[in-house]
């Protein structure tokens, strides 16, 4: 029994490293794949954040202006004070106070807009971190697969674990052999074509100074004074 139980766990082991195996032989392309959607997911976050910004700067427009009518109203309160019409006063007064209630609702709507917008753009910046991380550990991941790839490619000529390589290795060797040989015949065919007509026992005669090498300036000199003596 506990045999079987360890034959069980073997099995299960090994399932899961052949699903590990896939899982990564396919990962990069996975990773590629988040950073696409997660690139998407910021693009649409960042357009809800304008709109949001959008609304508020509309909020913002409602608040001052509800100010500015405030102030407005006001005075029109003191004037009818100073004419002594206090009914017409206390009715400036109460439109002063829906004023001041609707200011009220706009600014705390302007309030939660503005820490909406702090929020965002704090989850943004630090999405925008995230990814580009991640870009950087894919690009790293991708330059040192095909690295090793080049490596082990280099490599499987002296491990011989690549026939393929190997007969091209071969091949190449065999290339080199046979050019080497043309190179050597016709060396060869040179030496043998000189022995035949005489040149190398002229070079040795030459060296020994058995023969006249060439004209020279001094030897011709020698000759002309000859000739001169002659006439």
């Amino acid at each position: 029994m506990g045999i079987f139980n360890k034959l069980l766990t073997a099995v299960r082991g090994g399932a899961t490293e052949v699903g590990e195996a896939i899982v990564d032989s396919q990962a990069i392309r996975i990773l590629e794949q988040e950073i696409r959607d997660s690139k998407k997911a910021l693009h649409d976050a960042k357009t809800g954040l304008t709109s949001i910004m959008a609304e508020k700067m509309g909020v913002d427009r409602k608040v001052k202006d509800l100010g500015e009518k405030i102030k407005e109203h006001e005075g029109y309160a003191i004037q009818a004070m100073d004419k002594g019409d206090e009914n017409l006063a206390l009715e400036i007064a109460n439109k002063i106070a829906e004023f001041e209630h609707e200011l009220s609702i706009q600014q705390g709507i302007r309030d939660g807009y503005d820490t909406k917008v702090v929020s965002l753009k704090k989850m943004i910046r630090q999405s925008e971190r995230n990814i580009q991380a991640m870009d950087r550990e894919v690009s790293v991941v991708k330059t040192t697969a095909k690295v090793q790839k080049a490596n082990d490619l280099a490599s499987a000529k002296f491990s011989g674990s690549n026939s393929s390589l190997n007969s091209a290795t071969d091949s190449l060797e065999r290339i080199k052999a046979r050019q080497q040989k043309r190179e050597d015949q016709a060396a060869a065919a040179m030496e043998l074509h000189a022995d035949e007509n005489g040149d190398d026992l002229q070079a040795k005669l030459k060296n020994a100074g058995i023969v006249d090498s060439g004209s020279s300036g001094s030897s011709i000199l020698d000759r002309l004074k000859k000739q001169k003596e002659q006439s």
